[in-house]
């Protein structure tokens, strides 16, 4: 891990919640996909993140969501404007994190992210696109109802080059409107995962989320085969 300094290249909203911040390092970064960063707010407040950019990119994206005015994420995206208002860089912590791709398996991936989660394997299938990988890549992202996904055009776009990849999207709650406009599928994205996989004993599964969705489909989806040994989650170390 190294303390770095990094320009703020673009801070966006991708929704009305969710905002998308490009950073470029000072100097230059290595990590595997699937790593995260600590945002350093001071010496005894660091916040972490995971990195949803490639290996490969010159820049560090992070998708932040924040819902609350002083919410713990909000309160990063206020620093990550003030900075960009004055010029000033933001300090990082890289690379953190024991949940990242293992590149030297083969086994078929089931990439699975709920929300902001997201950002943890689009760093993942990325780096395969551009690897050429010839791995069976499965991509599920799970959201709350239809308004919170974004960029869904580019990750299908993205998931279409690699030979053997698929991408569900699964939104768990549908408004009136939403049912008549929203063409995936619809529910928990772990039981949707579970109906279109007979058995998970093949697969290397990386997950993302809150804690508490993380633990529940460890929990089912060892009941639905999946080894322990690859399964792979930062949340494990919490839960």
């Amino acid at each position: 891990m190294k303390t770095v300094s990094c320009q703020i290249q673009s801070l966006s909203s991708l929704t009305t919640h969710v905002y998308k911040v490009l950073l470029k390092p000072n100097e230059k970064v290595d990590f595997i996909a699937g790593q995260y960063v600590n945002v350093v707010m001071s010496d005894k407040d660091k916040r972490p993140f995971s990195i949803a950019s490639s290996p490969n990119s010159d820049l560090i994206e992070l998708q932040i969501g924040a819902f609350a005015a002083d919410s713990y994420p909000m309160q990063v995206i206020e620093c990550i404007k003030a900075s960009q208002a004055s010029g000033e860089a933001v300090t990082i912590e890289i690379p953190l994190g024991n949940a990242q791709l293992r590149t030297e398996s083969e086994r078929p991936l089931l990439l699975l992210a709920g929300g902001t989660g997201f950002s943890y394997i689009k760093s993942m299938f990325e780096y395969l696109a551009e690897q050429k990988s010839q791995r069976q890549v499965v991509v599920y992202w799970g959201l709350r109802e239809e308004s919170a996904v974004y960029e869904l055009e580019k990750t299908m776009a993205t998931i279409a080059q690699l030979p053997h990849g698929k991408f569900i999207p699964v939104v768990e709650h549908m408004t009136e409107a939403s049912a008549k406009s929203w063409q995936g599928k619809t529910g928990l994205v772990h039981q949707a995962a579970m109906e279109d996989i007979a058995n998970f004993a093949s697969y290397d599964i990386y997950l993302a989320g809150r804690f508490d969705m993380v633990g529940a489909i460890r929990g089912d989806f060892v009941k639905h085969g999946a080894l322990l040994e690859h399964m792979y989650a930062d949340a494990f170390a919490f839960i």
